[in-house]
């Protein structure tokens, strides 16, 4: 298997990434897979009409070792994984699938949705602000990143307050999940199968009371959402929600805490925003460039595929190293520099085309008012002489980030 997936490579992948780019940007891994790494090949494979996302297209001689595994079967844990298959949500499905579940869940997650949440989302910014500046020192992960887009999502689901610590719990189990079977060890697999099961356990009867009294909140929208007589099942919607779970949340966990790990590291920038509060659009799009918070994302060849000087056979997996692209120097200019005035930033961090993150203006609102807020109030220092992040294969993070906190 690669060294890209080694333990402690987490920490700091973009030197083997560079390299990597130079000396095999497209190459057929001996783990069974395809690798790619450069910013071009990355593009023409999540924009490409041969490549999709369902892993029933793979080709079982093709098959990488270990995806799909499930350890420790028995009858219980089959069937429950054949359930999680069949109810997969619309990020693992092709059209006229992912059209049609996409389109439904677009229905209850519409710009003016997001845009309502403006005012709660500061409210919540200046609240963790506060504590932290009364606290002094504090582990901003915890204490910051992670309880600001949970509180959102929850409160966008409709999860009543005393239950969300332990959504904080499952969606760090279901995050790890998202990395592909081969790249996890079994306990991980183990967790992930107990947690679907809990959280289906919690989220059945809930969607039963919006469906019989239906309020305001994103779930009581999924649960009445229609398209043409078309509703989504409970499987469906159960999935769906654990997705909007996990990627409206853990991703942004991690874009604001390595956010603030980067602005830390370069103060200039940092001065450079407070003066000139009209950069935030393009400052939230350069962190997400830079800190690649989505590592990378799978295809599924569908017909032979040319991508650089390889040509991919039909029915293989390949996995597009996002990060990697984001930092490519044939795509951005000084891609190891911090630049939050960067203009023509065409990153792959919310993916491309027809899979483009559909919780992308969240993060995006979620970023653009915490981040700005942070910086104008608060000098921010980081008190780690090592950091820690944490083992996830595909969303990469931190695991804590010790910090002293005063006022700017």
């Amino acid at each position: 298997m690669t060294e890209l997936f080694d333990p402690g490579f987490v920490e700091d992948p973009f030197p083997r990434y560079a390299e990597l780019r130079e000396r095999a940007p497209v190459h057929h891994d001996p783990g069974g897979y395809w690798v790619l790494t450069r910013h071009a090949e990355c593009l023409e494979l999540l924009r490409s009409r041969s490549a999709s996302v369902d892993a029933a297209n793979i080709d079982p001689s093709a098959r990488p070792r270990g995806l799909g595994r499930q350890p420790g079967r028995n009858l219980e844990a089959e069937q429950l994984a054949q359930a999680i298959n069949d109810n997969r949500p619309f990020i693992f499905r092709d059209p006229p699938d992912h059209t049609l579940m996409r389109g439904l869940v677009s229905k209850a997650f519409t710009p003016r949705m997001i845009e309502g949440l403006r005012a709660r989302i500061e409210q919540m910014v200046d609240a963790l602000i506060d504590a932290a500046l009364e606290r002094g020192e504090l582990d901003l992960v915890r204490e910051f990143a992670y309880p600001l887009p949970i509180r959102v999502i929850c409160e966008m689901l409709g999860i009543p307050e005393e239950d969300r610590d332990r959504f904080s719990e499952w969606s760090a189990v279901l995050a790890r999940g998202l990395d592909p079977e081969f790249l996890m060890p079994d306990d991980a697999l183990e967790q992930r199968l107990a947690v679907v099961g809990a959280f289906g356990e919690y989220f059945f009867p809930l969607m039963a009371k919006r469906r019989a009294q239906p309020g305001p909140d994103l779930l009581s929208h999924l649960v009445l959402a229609e398209d043409a007589g078309v509703v989504l099942s409970e499987g469906q919607m159960l999935a769906t929600a654990i997705l909007l779970l996990v990627a409206g949340h853990e991703t942004t966990v991690n874009l604001l805490s390595g956010a603030v790990l980067a602005l830390a590291r370069h103060p200039g920038e940092v001065m450079h925003w407070r003066k000139d509060s009209s950069l935030t659009v393009t400052a939230v799009d350069e962190l997400l460039r830079f800190v690649s918070p989505v590592q990378l994302t799978a295809r599924v060849t569908t017909e032979p595929l040319r991508l650089g000087q390889a040509t991919i056979p039909r029915g293989h997996y390949v996995l597009a190293v996002i990060a990697s692209a984001n930092h490519d120097p044939e795509a951005f200019e000084a891609p190891g520099r911090l630049d939050l005035g960067r203009r023509d930033n065409r990153h792959l961090g919310f993916g491309f085309g027809l899979h483009h993150c559909l919780g992308a203006p969240l993060a995006r609102l979620e970023t653009a008012i915490a981040l700005p807020r942070l910086i104008e109030r608060t000098r921010v220092e980081v008190i780690a002489d090592t950091l820690t992040y944490r083992d996830n294969v595909v969303l990469r993070g931190l695991a804590e980030l010790p910090v002293r906190v005063s006022a700017a």
